[in-house]
């Protein structure tokens, strides 16, 4: 699809996910959309709401409450030409499921010796904001990412969500989808169809900025450039990289964006230790070591549970914290 046939509408993030679920669905008769509840009722997000009554019960279903059972039956079905997307209903309801995609999705490319592939989406509504209780509000990004053999997407914007999960689907690897609960009701003009440029393997520069750069990740981005607009009243200009694939990760991006400030702190929702924000704190030291004014710094979530609904905006970065965290950096003027 040219950029001139691309068609734009204002939607929600949940809308552009329907969306590219639909989309994907009309063009290619061996998606499958499967999961807990997300059939007739359209999910507990209402994200696939009206596929069933679209395309029927054979490319929309409800399955069992049993995560294992739903990740193995969607090797079965990729092994066999399908391209199964499933939806794990929480983060952390996904966690059963898990020896299902170490032990085979990751795996079975490089053990058939790249004869066999496996195109499965792996939706997973997650990280916090939502006021949910345990099991419901988790940010498990570190484990997929350490997997080898997995893809893994995390949108911020309406826009990026439909983008990137059409390029998920029609990928030849499994893919895992972190949609990021609290922005399912932000709102974005979003570019439709395929043929868009490549979003997996890229981040992109939010806003542009001289003084340092805040790297971002899923739902983290909003509350970066929330930081960086306070920061601009107050005279610093912050520059604000969304990270969007974690994996493949965008190594070019991100370290030319360091540079060109000399300082950076990531931040990330989940805990700091042994984290997505502790890679890219590494990579970017080790790559940009002669160009960084300061050390790398981190916002992230604390190293416990993930707390009640009444405490979680502790856990969470705020806008407060960033800025703190810039201010303690090295400056000439301090």
């Amino acid at each position: 699809m040219t950029a001139a046939t691309v068609e734009h509408q204002k939607l929600t993030m949940a809308q552009a996910i329907n969306r590219a679920l639909r989309d994907a669905m009309a063009e290619d008769p061996t998606v499958l959309m499967f999961g807990e509840d997300v059939g007739p009722l359209g999910g507990v997000f209402r994200i696939t709401d009206g596929l069933t009554q679209e395309f029927g019960e054979d490319r929309c279903f409800d399955t069992p409450l049993a995560e294992a059972g739903i990740m193995g039956f969607a090797v079965g079905l990729a092994m066999n030409g399908m391209r199964p997307v499933v939806e794990m209903q929480f983060d952390a309801f996904a966690y059963p499921a898990f020896e299902q995609v170490v032990s085979h999705v990751a795996k079975m490319r490089n053990r058939t010796r790249g004869r066999l592939g496996l195109p499965i989406v792996i939706r997973i509504p997650y990280a916090g904001g939502i006021g949910g209780v345990e099991h419901h509000c988790d940010s498990s990004e570190a484990y997929y990412v350490h997997t080898p053999g997995l893809q893994v997407l995390a949108p911020s914007t309406p826009s990026d969500a439909y983008s990137l999960l059409r390029e998920a689907i029609a990928s030849p690897d499994p893919v895992v989808f972190l949609e990021p609960k609290k922005l399912y009701w932000a709102t974005d003009e979003v570019a439709l169809g395929r043929g868009q440029e490549p979003g997996i393997g890229r981040a992109v520069v939010r806003r542009e900025g001289t003084d340092a750069t805040l790297i971002a990740y899923g739902p983290s981005v909003p509350i970066a450039l929330d930081a960086a607009e306070a920061a601009a009243r107050e005279g610093r200009s912050l520059q604000v990289v969304d990270v969007r694939s974690l994996v493949p990760f965008d190594d070019e991006t991100v370290f030319a964006a360091v540079r060109s400030t000399g300082r950076a702190v990531v931040v990330a929702e989940s805990t700091g230790f042994a984290s997505v924000a502790s890679e890219i704190a590494a990579r970017v030291s080790e790559s940009c070591f002669h160009s960084l004014a300061a050390p790398v710094r981190r916002v992230t979530g604390f190293d416990i549970p993930f707390p009640p609904p009444k405490l979680e905006h502790f856990q969470l970065p705020s806008v407060d914290r960033i800025l703190d965290t810039v201010d303690d950096l090295q400056w000439e003027d301090s």
